[in-house]
């Protein structure tokens, strides 16, 4: 399964799970939870991953962007 660390920038995905404590929390509260559809706006290997949620951009770091888990969303 692919994580958002790892995910190319342009990439329409899908959140699957999130892995960790404390910090979940505020993920949901962003609109990262399960089920949610998100654009990788830029991920360059390193710092933030930079994302598009809900009309929203928002930068979660490198170390949380590990713990989530994404499919890619297929074009129809």
């Amino acid at each position: 399964m692919l994580t958002l660390d790892n995910a190319r920038p342009g990439a329409r995905l899908r959140i699957v799970s999130v892995d960790g404590r404390g910090w979940v929390q505020r993920l949901y509260q962003m609109g990262l939870l399960p089920g949610s559809i998100v654009e990788v706006v830029s991920n360059y290997g390193v710092g933030p991953v930079v994302l598009r949620v809900m009309g929203v951009e928002v930068a979660i770091g490198r170390g949380i962007a590990r713990r989530i888990y994404v499919e890619e969303v297929k074009e129809s």
